[in-house]
């Protein structure tokens, strides 16, 4: 039997992986070391590319625990979009849904991961390819042709992809709404949801969501894959001494915090997941959510706050004979740049930063939150409770005011740099 939604793992000898170029376009893709790569089951390819079986109509992950498939029966992609494209159906047991995401690109092929990123933000669920563009300031013609070299799918396609994995991931690990689960995958109507999941998978949503009843839950859960190795303590660390009071929890092997988002307030927990290359994202609502739930969106800032999409692999190939980064990064595999969950919250930690130090601009973060941070509704879990301050939410007219008549306040003020009148402005710019 070949790699399919039920297939078995053999116990045949894996052929030894020679190196591949896994930062190429799909044109330089190597099919005989893509095949190598899916023999040895290598964690390092997951989600570089992707197995397109003809004798089953069903792409998988080069992890794929089932049966390795004849190499004449295989075609490789880079995305799982391209797969769609092609006519290919998702495996149900490698699940690509929950494969890691691919790192940002050198060139003209950076243009490209930034589209990625807003699409997966949503940028197409409602709004065109042409106002996409103009965003990265190139044409609707230019962005399309650089997604099919470097992707071998279209934008429209790619968004239409995230989608249908967003909401199989819901259907499988969650118990919300079947409505709830296609506005907040980014459908803007149910029944497209249905048609897109019937193609798909040659069943309605129920019949997934009957067969996964075991693993869905009450609270939302999303699985982040990485590709190992991934110091996840080491990132706690660097975390735990710029946690903002109230709005970040750090323990001993979680991190949590509040948010404010799409319409939608609450917290989420993230833990790593044993025995999977992966993190589990636990997501709690509190009060009434405005919308959907923008599940992807917080898919999306969680996997750039813990950089879940680098490539270790390549990484380590490009510092080892740095005289000073490449004996240490031998001792520390694994190491990660942090990066932060929310675009204005981290310009707050920029500004305090630039005047005193890690400690003093926590602090004062803190200090920050208790005076504008907005109120959870119920409040929210132990040790964390406000959502940071919008600057549209801060004061009057988006104006950030801080007073000089207490300490905090005080601190904010230089901070910001607030004088005469004790009014700062910090405007909301839209992202590029």
């Amino acid at each position: 039997m070949d790699m399919s939604d039920f297939g078995e793992r053999d116990g045949e000898r894996r052929s030894r992986l020679l190196p591949m170029n896994m930062t190429a376009s799909i044109s330089a893709l190597d099919p005989e070391a893509c095949y190598r790569a899916m023999q040895a089951k290598d964690a390092r390819f997951d989600g570089r590319f992707f197995v397109c079986v003809s004798s089953t109509g069903i792409y998988c992950r080069p992890v794929c625990p089932a049966r390795v498939p004849k190499r004449e029966n295989c075609r490789f992609v880079l995305s799982a979009a391209a797969a769609e494209e092609a006519g290919y159906r998702s495996c149900l047991r490698c699940r690509p849904e929950t494969a890691p995401g691919t790192p940002a690109w050198s060139g003209t092929a950076a243009t490209v991961s930034r589209a990625l990123r807003l699409i997966e933000e949503g940028a197409l669920d409602e709004g065109c390819l042409e106002d996409l563009a103009a965003r990265l300031g190139l044409g609707g013609r230019q962005l399309r042709r650089l997604f099919l070299a470097h992707l071998g799918a279209g934008p429209q396609a790619v968004a239409a992809n995230r989608r249908l994995l967003t909401a199989k991931q819901l259907i499988s690990d969650t118990a919300m709404p079947l409505a709830q689960v296609a506005h907040a995958a980014g459908y803007q109507s149910l029944r497209r949801f249905n048609d897109a999941i019937r193609t798909a998978y040659g069943v309605a949503p129920t019949e997934i969501r009957r067969a996964s009843e075991n693993r869905a839950g009450s609270t939302i859960r999303l699985r982040l894959g990485y590709r190992p190795p991934f110091d996840f303590s080491r990132i706690l660390a660097y975390l735990k001494g710029r946690a903002i009071p109230g709005v970040e929890a750090i323990g001993e092997n979680s991190y949590a915090r509040s948010f404010s988002l799409g319409g939608a307030s609450g917290t989420l927990t993230v833990t790593p997941v044993a025995g999977v290359n992966a993190l589990e994202a636990r997501i709690a609502t509190l009060g009434s959510t405005q919308g959907a739930l923008p599940v992807r969106a917080i898919s999306a800032r969680l996997r750039r706050l813990f950089d879940l999409d680098a490539e270790p692999g390549a990484i380590a190939t490009a510092l080892a004979r740095d005289p000073l980064i490449g004996p240490r990064l031998e001792q520390a595999p694994g190491l990660r740049v942090p990066g932060s969950f929310d675009g204005f919250e981290l310009a707050v930690r920029a500004v305090l930063g630039q005047q005193i130090s890690v400690k003093g601009a926590t602090t004062i973060a803190g200090r920050i939150v208790a005076k504008f941070g907005e109120a959870l509704p119920g409040g929210g879990a132990e040790g964390v409770d406000p959502a940071f301050s919008r600057a549209e939410g801060a004061g009057a007219g988006g104006a950030f005011r801080a007073r000089a008549d207490r300490r905090a306040d005080r601190d904010a003020e230089g901070a910001f740099g607030c004088g005469g009148g004790g009014q700062a402005r910090l405007h909301a710019t839209r992202k590029p």
